[in-house]
């Protein structure tokens, strides 16, 4: 009986390392081609599965970049912001730092990946609505922080939509990868520069 459950576990991990083998193997493909030149018979030779493994596992070349793209936000630790906008003793600063950080992690990690979401969705309907999916999950986030403060705390002049929109100009896979890539910028100046411009931009 205990035999039966471990091997159970086991399938069950090997399966989960094989989905995540054909995530790794699509981005770097992806990554590599793009997403017109980039085939499921490819993925699937690259990762070393079969074909019909890719499409049970994700179903079809869009799903593959689906789950890249999950992968990209998981992989920026969203935990570690909610526990700081969660924390009971960060004020609008901390805060704004915290959501900073998350997105120079977003875009240091998988700044590759958004951006080829971004430009497969200029050809792809479902990866179009993937990538305008993710945005407004960032700006449902910054709604519900910049709604939470106190009145007073915003400059005057700013509502909460607007602080969002300047929050968004400021901090976006492009601006992070003028910084770091033409102007040669580390990633941890750029956050740093969010961070107080934020709060210069958008608390009174």
């Amino acid at each position: 009986m205990g035999k039966r459950r471990y091997d159970s576990l086991r399938r069950v991990a090997q399966a989960q390392e094989t989905r995540a083998e054909i995530a790794r193997a699509a981005r770097r493909l992806f990554v590599a081609h793009g997403w017109a030149a980039t085939t499921v018979r490819a993925v699937a030779e690259e990762a070393k599965v079969s074909v019909p493994t890719v499409y049970a596992a994700y179903g079809d070349k869009a799903g593959l970049v689906r789950a890249v793209a999950d992968a990209a936000t998981l992989s920026a630790d969203v935990a570690a912001m909610l526990a700081e906008l969660e924390d009971e003793a960060a004020g609008p600063p901390r805060q704004l730092a915290a959501m900073a950080a998350y997105d120079r992690r977003l875009f240091e990690r998988s700044g590759d990946v958004i951006t080829l979401v971004r430009e497969a969705g200029r050809t792809e309907p479902t990866l179009a609505a993937a990538y305008v999916e993710g945005r407004r999950r960032g700006d449902d986030t910054r709604v519900q922080v910049f709604s939470s403060w106190p009145d007073g705390t915003l400059r005057r002049g700013l509502d909460v939509r607007t602080a969002v929109d300047v929050y968004a100009a400021l901090c976006n896979i492009d601006v992070y990868t003028t910084l770091t890539v033409e102007r040669s910028w580390p990633a941890d100046r750029v956050e740093q520069w969010w961070s107080a411009t934020l709060a210069r931009e958008l608390l009174a």
